[in-house]
């Protein structure tokens, strides 16, 4: 079964990264919203955004944080994190600083984006899990492991979500 899913990124340096993943198909993604329609929502202030992050989720099985070199504790990924736990979605995260930029780039590994959450005294990130491609200097490689997983990831973060709603 083809799932919907969020995807939650920082957008300046990790867009072309991102659109790697989101050519891999085994899911069905959020529109990505260009340069210019983001900078318009911005414009409109933090309702918009909210109002256009909300919007974005509806219909979402499972929110998937891509996680680059500054994702943690970015206002706008921290609301999406919330909001997608709140509303009992699946979560999880991929580190994908080793996905070649437009200009041939990786990056450095950033923190793990849900050691700044907690649940009941338990940081989210001992749940949540995150995986990171085993293959550091071959972004081909670090694609095929993430295009190879990724729909069972989403299943195993949907049945861990379901779980702990059962569990409260």
């Amino acid at each position: 079964m083809k799932r919907s899913v969020f995807y939650s990124f920082h957008y300046k340096p990790d867009n072309w990264r991102v659109s790697q993943i989101r050519n891999i198909g085994s899911v069905e993604g959020n529109t990505i919203a260009n340069d210019n329609d983001w900078e318009q929502i911005k414009r409109s202030g933090d309702k918009a955004i909210e109002n256009w992050i909300n919007s974005q989720l509806k219909g979402r099985s499972c929110t998937i944080v891509l996680i680059g070199e500054h994702t943690a504790n970015r206002k706008w990924i921290d609301y999406e994190i919330t909001k997608s736990w709140n509303d009992g979605k699946g979560i999880l995260g991929i580190y994908i600083h080793n996905l070649k930029d437009r200009y041939g780039r990786t990056s450095f590994k950033g923190q793990n984006p849900f050691d700044y959450f907690q649940l009941n005294g338990r940081k989210l990130s001992n749940i949540v899990k995150t995986y990171d491609p085993p293959y550091y200097y071959d972004s081909k490689e670090v694609y095929d492991y993430i295009a190879a997983n990724l729909a069972h990831w989403i299943e195993d973060a949907i049945r861990i979500r379901k779980s702990i709603l059962k569990a409260f």
